[in-house]
């Protein structure tokens, strides 16, 4: 099959076209034929090594919309022909304390697609068939496929912030995880505040109907109730902080964040304001995100790559020249 392959020692940033084998699912996977694959910020983290490799090669790609085409020992024999998601946790012990708890996204023995296991940058996959994410028929794969991660945890990061029915929102930072966070706080009937960085950005927010949009670090003109950080910036986070009411949360949506400037307390983070961090998804997250998309309509703009192309898309990620979601067709002619 072809993939495109980091390999460690590579120059940061690249990955590689390569015919490899197809691989064969082992006890409780199946094999995916990859419909389509979203291209994640994380992604870029995996690609650059600021993410510490740990495996010598990899196939990256988290936000896979496949069709099972072949079914390991142990799995449900019913899964043969699904057409089915697969997202950045693609496993966990289900025996630590975080499991038992029911904190799976805390697991601490976790997979993730794409940097622990191969992910969906090729034309096959292998995944955990516990867990595979059911998506519904009606879901075109292109528009599915950013529902996967950045639509999860976007959604998930809402929750992680406390946001209610009506609450005053910010969005710090606005690509493939805000756009969808934004469409979730109307269907919950908040106002969407959006500060991020270039023009189009600023244009594509106020296209989907934000209350208010302005520059990266620029404070909206009335105080929120709650925000929620894309950007892997500190600074981003301290003016996210800045815009709060007293008892308004910061949630961080970032799994790799540059330093956080210092900041005054007594101003900032006094009466009774909270920074709380997002961390990776849970199935559960999943399965309520993917039926309120379904139910409201909740749907990715989407600039379609070939796979022949994922270093392109890359550096569309890179240099903020998507608009919505990047996705690789990964089935070829």
């Amino acid at each position: 099959m072809l993939a495109a392959v980091r390999t460690a020692g590579d120059a940061p940033g690249r990955v590689t076209l390569e015919e490899v084998m197809t691989p064969h699912p082992g006890p409780g996977e199946v094999l995916l034929q990859v419909r389509a694959c979203g291209v994640c910020r994380t992604d870029l983290h995996v690609v650059d090594g600021e993410l510490a490799p740990r495996h010598d090669r990899v196939i990256p790609g988290h936000q896979i919309v496949g069709k099972v085409v072949e079914v390991g020992a142990g799995a449900d024999p019913e899964l043969e022909s699904a057409r089915v998601g697969v997202s950045w946790l693609g496993g966990t012990d289900g025996t630590c304390a975080q499991c038992l708890a029911g904190r799976e996204n805390l697991c601490d023995a976790p997979t993730y697609t794409g940097y622990d296991r191969d992910g969906g940058f090729a034309q096959f996959a292998i995944a955990r068939a516990d867990f595979l994410i059911p998506l519904p028929g009606d879901l075109d794969d292109l528009e599915a496929a950013p529902l996967l991660c950045a639509g999860i945890i976007g959604f998930r990061a809402l929750r992680v912030a406390g946001v209610e029915p009506g609450d005053r929102v910010g969005l710090f930072g606005f690509g493939a995880s805000a756009h969808l966070a934004l469409q979730v706080l109307h269907a919950w009937g908040c106002q969407a505040y959006v500060s991020t960085r270039g023009e189009n950005h600023r244009r594509f927010a106020n296209s989907l109907g934000a209350a208010w949009v302005g520059d990266a670090t620029e404070r909206p003109p009335v105080a929120l109730d709650r925000s929620v950080t894309f950007a892997p910036s500190g600074d981003v986070v301290v003016a996210a902080l800045s815009s709060l009411r007293k008892g308004g949360v910061v949630a961080i949506n970032a799994i790799h964040l540059d330093r956080i400037p210092q900041f005054d307390y007594d101003s900032l983070l006094w009466g009774e304001r909270q920074i709380r961090s997002v961390t990776n998804m849970t199935r559960a997250d999943a399965t309520e995100f993917v039926a309120l998309a379904a139910a409201e309509k909740i749907s990715a703009r989407t600039s379609l790559y070939p796979l022949e192309a994922v270093q392109s898309a890359l550096e569309a990620i890179r240099n903020d020249a998507v608009e919505g979601a990047a996705v690789i067709g990964c089935v070829l002619s």
